[in-house]
């Protein structure tokens, strides 16, 4: 029998964090991010998160959100991880986000295909769309080479070609572009499941 693969340190949070980050040009800023969150587990209980960002670069933006259930585990989502991710990082945006308790949350489509989520929190119905899903696959990164620098990141990654965010039925500006990931080229929209943080 193979001998098991063990991730020393302790769990910190595990469950789906799938995102969107978009951009008008390959080469420009991104201009809507979103990434939602399903834990099932984490120091603060499990919940859903979704974090909006519609002006990125404007602390004082109305439209920069986080829909929640539980919103402990929120603000320590966005501040101990969303804060560090490579399209979020340093972004003014974050500073400025209103955290509103949601209603529901819907997944629906196939992962093999298209797939979608919407969160309804009162005044906002908001979709994140992938469309075009490719092949599944699992990695682990290394806490030097995971998104905090302190945690590994077991996780599998579906990646797509195109992929939406709506707002009360107004599609949100950008598309995904590319970018490399565990050694396969995907885009900045991808799906994220069997998540776990492990704080090294």
């Amino acid at each position: 029998m193979a001998d098991a693969i063990n991730f020393p340190g302790t769990v910190e949070w595990s469950g789906e964090n799938p995102g969107i980050s978009l951009k008008e040009t390959p080469d420009g800023p991104f201009v809507t991010l979103a990434s939602f969150f399903r834990v099932v587990l984490s120091p603060h209980g499990p919940g859903h998160a979704l974090v909006l960002l519609q002006s990125p670069q404007d602390a004082n933006a109305g439209g920069n959100i986080c829909l929640h259930d539980n919103e402990k585990l929120a603000r320590y989502l966005v501040s101990d991880f969303v804060s560090h991710f490579g399209a979020w990082k340093g972004l003014p945006g974050l500073q400025g986000l209103s955290y509103r308790p949601l209603d529901s949350v819907a997944a629906s489509g196939d992962p093999a295909s298209d797939y979608s989520e919407t969160v309804k929190a009162r005044e906002f119905t908001v979709t994140l769309e992938w469309r075009g899903l490719g092949k599944p696959f699992c990695f682990a990164l290394p806490p030097d080479k995971s998104a905090t620098g302190k945690h590994w990141m077991p996780s599998l990654f579906i990646g797509c070609k195109d992929a939406a965010v709506t707002l009360n039925g107004k599609t949100l500006p950008g598309k995904p572009v590319p970018r490399e990931m565990a050694g396969h080229t995907l885009t900045t929209a991808m799906l994220a499941f069997s998540e776990t943080w492990i704080r090294a």
